[in-house]
């Protein structure tokens, strides 16, 4: 059966997610919704994954302020 390289080489090439990029998407996405009109102030207590929620509707943001 096989016993070659084809079945013992390691997954090389999908890039895997690095926390210095998942710091600058963050930042990005808080800079995003500061530019959409919420206060930075609250926007600075909101967690990671609120502050993704809010950027799926960005319209309701608007609205909001």
């Amino acid at each position: 059966m096989g016993t070659g390289r084809k079945f013992n080489k390691t997954n090389i090439t999908r890039p895997r997610k690095g926390g210095a990029a998942k710091v600058n998407r963050q930042n990005t996405q808080r800079k995003r919704l500061i530019g959409l009109g919420m206060d930075e102030a609250i926007v600075a207590k909101l967690n990671p994954k609120e502050v993704r929620d809010h950027l799926k509707a960005p319209a309701k943001v608007t609205a909001a302020n």
